[in-house]
C-alpha cells in the first residue's frame, strides 16, 4: 500500500504507475481516493468546530444554572444535544469513508522501480545473467516423474486416492534427498548470517491482507472453514506477520531470517505433461529468506538475496539464469522482482525455481512494521523475500542435471553429508 500523501501531492505519478502495470481499470481509484479524502477532511473539520463550540456552550450552561436562568440553560443544552447528534453522524461517516479509502488504497499497486522493464505479462520479462554452462547429454532424459518412479521414490496413484490431483508421496532415497536439500539450504543460509525460524503454518486474515493483494489471496489461499485462519502459501506470510504492529530499534536492523515451512496453494495451473508429477502441486515444502531493513539498504539486500540463490544452485551442479520481471508481471505490492531459473536439459530451456522481491514499505505500511531511528522518529521499514529452495521444482532441476545414462543420480559433494555419505542414488526399477 502506498502513502496517501503521494496521491494527494502527485496523483499523476500514481496514475502513470498504474498504466505501466497495465491496470487501467484501476485508474478511477486515484480520483475516488482524492474525492473521499477531501470529504473526510471537511467532515473532520466540521467535527472539530462542533466540539469546540460544544465546549464553549457547556461552560455557559454552568453560568446560567448558577444564575438560575433555567430557560437559557435548557436552550443551550438542546443545542449541545443537537451538536452531539451531528458529531456522532460525522464520526460514523468518517469511519465508513476511511474504510472505503483503505480498501481502495489496498488495490492501488505499489510504485515500481524506475528500471523495471515495461511489459504487459511475463513474456516481456528480460533475461539477465547466465551462471553455469547449460548442457544436453547424449542420452535422452525422461520426464521427472518417470525418473522418480524408476528410483522408487514416489507414489502418485496412492496420493490421488487419498488426497486428489496435485498431491504425492515421496519415498526412500528421493524422500531423503528432498529432506537433504532442505537441510543443506537451511545451513547454507545460517552460514550467511540468517537466523533460522519455523513459523506458524496458519495465519489470521489481518496478516493475509497485510502481505498480499486481494487477487493473490483469492488464487492462492486455503481458508479454514468456520475460523479466521488461512493455511500459508509461503512462510514469508507468517514471517512478515510476526512483526506486525511492531517498532524495531534501528540498531537491530537488518533482520535476516530464513524459515522452513510446508506451503499450501489452491491454484496449480493447467494440466498436461509439464503439470504431471511434482511441478505444480497443492502442497510442498520450502526454505525461505526474508529481510526487514532500513529503506536505504533494501536495494543492496535485494541483490545479495538473489545472488545467494544463484550460489546455492551452482553448488549442486545446476546451471541457472536470472530473469528480471516486467511491470505487468509484478504483483501489486512489489517494487521490483527477479526470478532465478534453473536449466532443464530435458526441455532444453530454463524454468523458475526462485523469486526474489523488494516490496519497499508496501507490506510494512499495511502491517505497521516500523523502526525507531536514532533521533527518536518511527519510520516504516522495507521488507524483502526470496525463495531459498522449494524442493518440488528444485528436485526436478536436481534430478535432470545430475542424471546418468544408467538412470542413477549423482549426489554433489555439498549434499553427501546430508545423505549419509551416499554418492549416487541407484534405480530400483
Amino acid at each position: 500500500m502506498i502513502d496517501i500523501n503521494l496521491i494527494r501531492t502527485n496523483p499523476n505519478k500514481v496514475k502513470e504507475n498504474i498504466k505501466k502495470k497495465f491496470q487501467d481499470q484501476k485508474l478511477h481509484l486515484v480520483d475516488d481516493v482524492l474525492e473521499m479524502d477531501a470529504k473526510v477532511r471537511l467532515l473532520k473539520q466540521e467535527g472539530d468546530d462542533l466540539r469546540s463550540k460544544r465546549n464553549s456552550l457547556s461552560s455557559k450552561i454552568g453560568v446560567f444554572m448558577k444564575e438560575k436562568k433555567l430557560e437559557e440553560a435548557n436552550t443551550i443544552k438542546a443545542e449541545v444535544v443537537k451538536n452531539n447528534e451531528r458529531i456522532a453522524v460525522i464520526e460514523k461517516e468518517v469511519a465508513e469513508l476511511d474504510e472505503k479509502i483503505k480498501q481502495a488504497m489496498m488495490s492501488i499497486p505499489n510504485i515500481i522501480a524506475d528500471d523495471v522493464p515495461i511489459g504487459e505479462d511475463d513474456s516481456k520479462n528480460v533475461q539477465g545473467n547466465v551462471y553455469g554452462e547449460p548442457f544436453v547429454p547424449e542420452f535422452e532424459i525422461p520426464y521427472h516423474a518417470d525418473i522418480i518412479e524408476k528410483l522408487d521414490g514416489a507414489d502418485f496413484a496412492a496420493a490421488r486416492k487419498t488426497s486428489g490431483q496435485g498431491f504425492y508421496y515421496l519415498t526412500g532415497d528421493v524422500a531423503r534427498l528432498h529432506s537433504a536439500i532442505l537441510s543443506y539450504a537451511r545451513d547454507f543460509m545460517i552460514n550467511k548470517g540468517f537466523t533460522y525460524c519455523i513459523p506458524p503454518f496458519m495465519i489470521h486474515s489481518s496478516v493475509v491482507n497485510g502481505v498480499m493483494s486481494f487477487e493473490e489471496m483469492e488464487n492462492m489461499m486455503y481458508k479454514i472453514e468456520g475460523e479466521d485462519l488461512f493455511l500459508i502459501g509461503t512462510s514469508e506470510h507468517s514471517m512478515i506477520g510476526r512483526f506486525m504492529d511492531t517498532i524495531i530499534p534501528e540498531e537491530k536492523l537488518p533482520l535476516c531470517l530464513t524459515s522452513y515451512s510446508p506451503c499450501f496453494r489452491k491454484e496449480i495451473g493447467a494440466h498436461g505433461i509439464e503439470e504431471r508429477g511434482i511441478y505444480r502441486v497443492h502442497q510442498f515444502e520450502k526454505q525461505e529468506m526474508i529481510v526487514i531493513c532500513k529503506p536505504e539498504d533494501s536495494d543492496k539486500w535485494y541483490d545479495k538475496m538473489w545472488n545467494y540463490s544463484v550460489e546455492l544452485f551452482r553448488s549442486m551442479n545446476i546451471p541457472v539464469r536470472t530473469l528480471v520481471c516486467c511491470s505487468g508481471d509484478l504483483a501489486d505490492l512489489k517494487y521490483r522482482s527477479l526470478d532465478v531459473e534453473a536449466w532443464s536439459p530435458r526441455q532444453k530451456k530454463y524454468f523458475e525455481v526462485c523469486s526474489c522481491s523488494n516490496l519497499t514499505d508496501a507490506q510494512a505500511r499495511r502491517l505497521k512494521i516500523r523502526y525507531k531511528t536514532s533521533s527518536g522518529n518511527n519510520e516504516l521499514a522495507h521488507t524483502l523475500n526470496n525463495t531459498v529452495v522449494a524442493p518440488p521444482r528444485m528436485l526436478i532441476a536436481f534430478l535432470e542435471n545430475n542424471l546418468n545414462a544408467d538412470g542413477s543420480v549423482n549426489i554433489p559433494t555439498v549434499l553427501q553429508p546430508y545423505m549419509g555419505g551416499m554418492k549416487q542414488i541407484m534405480p530400483k526399477k
